[in-house]
């Protein structure tokens, strides 16, 4: 079996790429860095190392790759003879790969009637609909409706902390042991792909707001809040008792209004936030703070991690979340200079003031009670 896999960095090595070798694809990595690709055609292979007290080495094997700017022909070949498309190259890029997916699929249409699953295992909810819908815009009517009975778009939603890392191995990738991949059997063509590891659900969006309003809130707030009290890394910012109650306080908040809007158990959920906490406590992986909380402009999205889960708090509860609120004025004083999208929010706030920036990033009513909240908290915070 032959996956095509977009993304050939640590996320798609160390996570999507282990999960294919071990279900016994052949894995096609594809990227536009020479030196990665250069390396992985050489060798064929690269190692994962668990980031845990085993650790534990993995080889994978059965692999290569295509550098997509200088050779995007035999990317279109490669994806016309695939079994599975997957990538893990970050939402902003979707669009970009998306004119070499459609140029494959269409080259498959001509060689083959056999369906085909393109999964976007990206950090963001349906990346796979936003890949289709870019896809799609380089299509006729005609082609529209033969791509619909032909190719699935299952969205995904992915766990699994990969640390920014740099190893004397260029393969080399560090990951944690946990991790999850789930699935929208729903919206699957043919046989489902036989990736060991891949949960098959019907309805996807409850899973992917657990992970996004859990994980992905969690880490959020553990890098600004870190980086307010001025601590490096992620795992000693959890070291700290005062930052560990700030984001354990914030994950009960989003885990109330999960439990009550898609009416998960409340003592599973309870169990599921402790393990993540105990996920951004492992000393084994050293994540920087600047890492993760960057691109600040994304996560204070009016759907992103930490607007969304405070909104729907106050919707679904009618009480302010008070933790919620305190990430995210913790976010908007977020003046790391080596971010530009925080030197861009720090340049809104002394231009325009604090509420005009609340209201540009957030996109809340400057009227509602968590936008005062936030105000109120940033002030706090200052003081």
């Amino acid at each position: 079996m032959l996956a095509v896999h977009f993304g050939a960095g640590n996320i798609g090595r160390g996570f999507i790429g282990n999960l294919l070798y071990h279900s016994n694809y052949e894995t096609c990595f594809v990227d536009v860095n020479k030196e990665i690709v250069d390396l992985l055609n050489e060798r064929k292979e690269y190692t994962v190392v668990l980031a845990d007290p085993s650790q534990e080495e993995m080889v994978i094997k059965n692999v290569h790759a295509i550098n997509s700017s200088s050779d995007p022909e035999f990317v279109m070949e490669t994806i016309a003879k695939a079994d599975l498309v997957t990538t893990a190259v970050g939402p902003n890029i979707l669009p970009i790969i998306a004119g070499l997916i459609a140029g494959g699929l269409r080259k498959r249409i001509e060689q083959s009637e056999k369906p085909l699953n393109i999964i976007a295992c990206e950090n963001m909810i349906g990346g796979s609909s936003l890949l289709k819908e870019k896809v799609y815009e380089k299509l006729t009517e005609d082609e529209k409706e033969l791509f619909n009975s032909r190719f699935g778009f299952p969205d995904a939603a992915v766990d699994r902390i990969v640390p920014n890392q740099v190893n004397e191995d260029k393969l080399m990738v560090k990951v944690e042991p946990f991790y999850e991949w789930v699935v929208e059997e729903s919206k699957l063509v043919g046989e489902k792909p036989a990736v060991k590891g891949i949960t098959y659900v019907q309805e996807l969006v409850p899973y992917i707001e657990r992970k996004l309003f859990t994980v992905n809130t969690g880490h959020a707030l553990a890098a600004y809040f870190g980086y307010h009290f001025g601590i490096e890394t992620i795992n000693e910012a959890m070291d700290q008792k005062e930052i560990r109650e700030l984001v354990e306080g914030a994950l009960n908040e989003s885990g109330a209004f999960l439990v009550k809007k898609y009416s998960f158990d409340a003592e599973a959920h309870q169990n599921y936030i402790q393990k993540i906490i105990h996920r951004f406590s492992n000393s084994y992986i050293t994540d920087e703070v600047t890492r993760v909380g960057r691109s600040p402009i994304r996560k204070l999205g009016p759907n992103d991690r930490l607007v969304s889960p405070a909104r729907q708090y106050m919707e679904l509860l009618g009480s302010e979340p008070s933790f919620l609120m305190k990430g995210i004025a913790a976010a908007l004083r977020y003046d790391f200079q080596g971010d530009q999208e925080a030197v861009q929010v720090q340049s809104v706030i002394q231009e325009k003031g604090l509420e005009a920036a609340i209201e540009e990033f957030t996109k809340l009513d400057s009227s509602s009670p968590l936008f005062s909240g936030i105000v109120r908290e940033y002030n706090q915070l200052e003081k």
